[in-house]
Parts: C-alpha cells; structure tokens; sequence
C-alpha cells in the first residue's frame, strides 16, 4: 500500500519492491478448532452436542438446540448469568454453522432435528433476504468464532458483547450487482449476528443486522446484541487479497477489472447519513478496514452514519477520476433521492479528488490547459465530454462536511525527483480515457517550461508541484458553506511548516502541500502518511463525526 513515489525508500526501489514481493498481507486468517468447556448444564449438552457425527447433522443441530435451549433457561432466571450468555451464542454459532457445511437449507422447509429428549422443528427467517430478492443459498454463513486473524490491517478486534453469535455472511458464486450497482461488490462481505428463539418445540433461526438493531429479547428480557465489526472485513482481506488489484489499478489502470465505483458497505439506510470514503494513490477501500471498525464499534455512529467508498484505478490523472465520481454520485442520488448529505473523508490523492468536490473551477482550468473553449476544439464529441467533466465542474450540494486526512492538495516535490520521474514511467497511464489522444496531447497549451505534452498525465505527474491543473485549482477558492478538518502526521523529525528547509513533512507529503486555510480544525498527530490507519488519526475522524451530528437541527 503507498500513496506516492516514496514511503520508505526511494519511489523507483519501492515500485519496484511492490511490484515483486506483493507488500506485506493486510490480513491473514487461522481457522480455530470448536473445543469449548462449560460446567453448566447447557456446557453438558454442547459436549454432547459435540460427540454427534457430522454424517447426522440433524442430530448435531438438535444437541446444539437442546443446549441453547438449556441456556435461555438459565438466563431467564438469572438475566446477568454470563456463563449461560456464552453457552447459548456457542450453541446457536454451531446450528449455524452446520446448517453451512451440510448445505442444508430451512428457508425453505423447516427441518426436523432430534435432541436428546425432543425433536426439533427448526425454520429460519429471511424475510430480509426476500425483500431484497436474494436467495439464502447464495450465501455462506460462518461464525467468526472459528477465525483468527493477524495482519497489517487487522489491528483492534472491536467486537460488541451481547446476545448472539456474530457470523460473517458473504456471496459464494452470485454476483450482487447484477440487482444493485452500488452494492459492495461482487464477493460481498457482511457482519451479521445469529440467534434462535424457542416456543415450545418450535425454533426460529435469524439473522440481524448488528449495524441496524441494538438490542434482542430472548426468555422475556432484552439484551445487547453482540457483533464483531472486525471479522468480516478481515476474512474479505484474507481471501478476496486486495493488494493484487491495488497494484493492478496502480500499474495498468485501463486494465483495472472492475473500473472506478461508488458502492456501498451496508444496505442503503434513508435515515442515516453517508460516510464516503476515498482512497489514496495505490490503495483501495481496503485501506480504510481500521477507520470502518472502529467507527462501527461507536454506538453513536454506526446509528447515525452508515459507510459508501469510492475505489478507483489509481494510475490516471485525479481529475478524470474525480470526473467519474462526481457522475456517480448523481447516479446514487437518483437510485437513493433524498439522501442525507454526505461526509467525505479523503486520504492522500483522495484529499485532492474531495477537494474537486468543493470547488467551482469555472473556466479557469480549462484556459489552463486548452486555447479555446471545448466547442471549438478540434476533439471527437467524447473526448470533449470527458476533457470538460475533468477540467470543467462546479462544487457538490449534496456535501455536508469533509475531512482530508495526509492530503497533497499542491503535490509533493519528490515527484519531480530522479526516482519519483523513473516512477511514473512505471505507473500505467490512461491509455483508453480518450479515442484521440493525440489531439488531446498536440492541442494543449505548452506548459511553464515551453514544454508540449508528450503524454497523458497520470496520477504521479499530478504530483507535481508545478503541473498546471494543481497550480491553478490551489488559487480557486472553496465554496462557502462546507466546513473541513485536516488531519496531518509528523514523524516526530520536526521541520518547518513553511517550504523552507527543514520540511515538516508525514514522510510522503509536506505540511505546505496538506494545509488549507479556513480549516475548523487541524490537528497533527505523530503518525507518518498513513492518518487514516493511525489510532488518534480514526479518534479525530470520531470527534468529528459526534461534531457533525450535534450541528444538524
């Protein structure tokens, strides 16, 4: 994961170090055994739950029910009892999860399973699933219990304690997109928590949506609802490896499969306002999975935000792609009227397409570039619609806050350097954004230099201090009304805050490059460019957030 030419080594050695060793995983994930203890009765019948064989899962789930059942008893005459609390979410994860391995489907016909005194009628919700039209059996459902995960990106395990057993419910062959555009992606991976409810011998299996219910009754007294907001997204970055289609976006980004998209991380909730989270320079939303989880452990937030992302092939130019998501972003709109406004928060190049989103550039960055207006430049009718989205635009209405976090709204100038040039020679281009490239390129306007362009820019020649579109969008100013936060890192190496030697710098970006004025506020923290992975970094964006929320009427 990098944002820019240089993390710790010079841009062309760590290019080159990318592209051959992969980077380190984000994710790794060890599947934990089911061995569990309990001197309560409930424990007593998971141990004998535990003897049945898997060729009789029936059998299986009924013992499992038959200790669930014993632990919603004691919890009924003792609400506080935890021993009971954890017999019962071991028993209900184990019905799940042999429900999954057998292939067993009781959407569809309740199924009858024998316990040790009683058999079992067992039926499963999914009126969910049926209004969004979803079919259960293209899903696996699979308690987090079973998994252990470690890695780059795994760093708190927030989890919420409670009723029920978490499960991470993903897509197996079926891609949801096909019914939803702005839905996760793909391969879809979500948190749920599972829980079955007893009348007599009759049980009903569900699964809730821990970011929509808080709270459960089970025996006629209500508790928590218990999560685990970090499963989830860690076994989607163990098994989906991202990394392989940051690189991808990074170096040949016309090839980048699934192109730039909104999408959503959670079904579409009117009454919640949106987080959009944007990526830097050779990262995906992948790269926010600590900011996304520990802000979902916030009770506040995850009852009144709800997360979106956009992810794009990061080797073209930031205009073009800011050009795009200001397209979907009309797009969502229309899919979602009504929408609450949305809360950008841009890392890196992400801070720079978030800062598009609040300006009215005019025509000045048009003049900039070209000699004449769109209408009488000698272009194709599609390069012209595609110039002017990414050069012509005016600020969102539909933004109600931003925080840039690590920004490089005027470059950095390690870009210009040896190894930064040697760089962007390996970074893919945007061969396909345009049919006429050289028109586009022989039509410009010379740049400071006297220099014709050779070349479409990509997203490293937009780090230039001196490219013309950074220059000039810096001299726009922001529209009114939208108020920011800038959240920066310091190494603790000190550095002025001015361009004069020594450069108070994250590592990747300097403070001049990162500070805008008018900011609400701007708080440096000892981070290096990573802010939005650092724990004061995802603690700023959560005092803002609860800000955000005590300024709306």
């Amino acid at each position: 994961m990098f944002s820019y030419p240089l993390r710790t080594l010079p841009g062309l050695l760590l290019v080159l170090t990318l592209a051959f060793s992969g980077c380190s995983h984000y994710s790794k994930v060890i599947q934990k055994g089911t061995s569990y203890r309990s001197s309560s009765a409930a424990g007593q019948l998971i141990a004998l739950a535990q003897k049945q064989s898997a060729k009789l899962p029936l059998t299986q789930i009924g013992h499992y029910l038959d200790a669930a059942a014993s632990a919603g008893t004691a919890l009924k005459g003792n609400p506080s009892d935890n021993r009971a609390r954890a017999d019962y979410n071991f028993a209900v994860a184990r019905v799940f999860e042999v429900i999954n391995d057998a292939g067993l489907q009781p959407w569809k016909t309740p199924l009858q399973c024998p316990g040790a005194s009683q058999t079992w009628n067992l039926s499963f919700q999914a009126e969910a699933l049926k209004k969004l039209k979803l079919d259960p059996s293209i899903f696996q459902i699979r308690p987090a219990d079973r998994f252990e995960f470690k890695g780059r990106l795994v760093v708190d395990h927030c989890v919420k304690e409670g009723i029920g057993a978490p499960v991470i419910v993903n897509t197996r062959d079926f891609d949801i997109t096909t019914l939803d555009p702005f839905a996760q992606g793909k391969h879809a991976y979500y948190g749920a928590t599972g829980v079955v409810e007893f009348n007599g011998s009759q049980c009903t299996a569900a699964l809730i949506d821990p970011l929509t219910i808080e709270t459960v009754s089970l025996a006629g007294q209500s508790y928590p609802l218990s999560a685990n907001f970090t499963a989830p997204i860690a076994l989607a970055l163990a098994e989906l490896k991202p990394r392989k289609k940051e690189l991808g976006g990074l170096f040949k980004p016309d090839q980048f499969a699934t192109g730039p998209r909104l999408a959503r991380l959670q079904p579409y909730d009117p009454k919640k306002i949106p987080i959009l989270c944007i990526h830097g320079l050779g990262d995906s939303q992948a790269t926010w999975a600590p900011m996304i989880e520990t802000l979902r452990a916030d009770p506040v937030i995850r009852q009144n935000y709800q997360v979106w992302f956009f992810s794009y092939p990061s080797g073209y130019p930031y205009p073009y792609s800011a050009s795009i998501l200001r397209k979907q972003m009309d797009a969502i709109k229309a899919r979602c009227p009504g929408h609450k406004e949305i809360v950008l928060l841009g890392h890196s190049m992400g801070g720079m397409i978030s800062r598009t989103l609040m300006t009215d550039s005019g025509m000045a960055l048009w003049d900039a570039t070209y000699p004449k207006p769109p209408a009488q430049m000698n272009f194709t009718e599609e390069t012209r619609q595609v110039m002017s989205n990414a050069l012509i635009f005016k600020h969102r209405t539909d933004i109600s806050r931003v925080i840039f976090l690590s920004p490089s709204h005027r470059g950095a100038n390690m870009a210009t350097s040896f190894f930064g040039r040697m760089g962007a020679k390996l970074i893919g281009g945007p061969k396909n954004m345009v049919d006429d490239i050289t028109d586009v390129l022989s039509q410009a306007n010379p740049s400071s230099t006297g220099q014709q362009l050779k070349k479409m820019p990509n997203s490293i020649d937009f780090l230039n201090p001196e490219n013309r579109f950074v220059k000039n969008l810096d001299k726009l100013p922001l529209a009114p009304g939208i108020p920011f936060h800038t959240i920066l890192g310091d190494r603790g190496k000190g550095g002025n805050l001015s361009h004069t030697q020594p450069v108070s710098s994250d590592g990747i970006v300097p403070y001049w490059s990162s500070h805008l004025d008018g900011a609400q506020s701007e708080v440096i923290i000892p981070s290096g460019h990573w802010t939005n992975q650092h724990p004061q970094g995802i603690a700023e964006v959560k005092r803002i957030l609860h800000l955000h929320l005590k300024s709306k009427p």
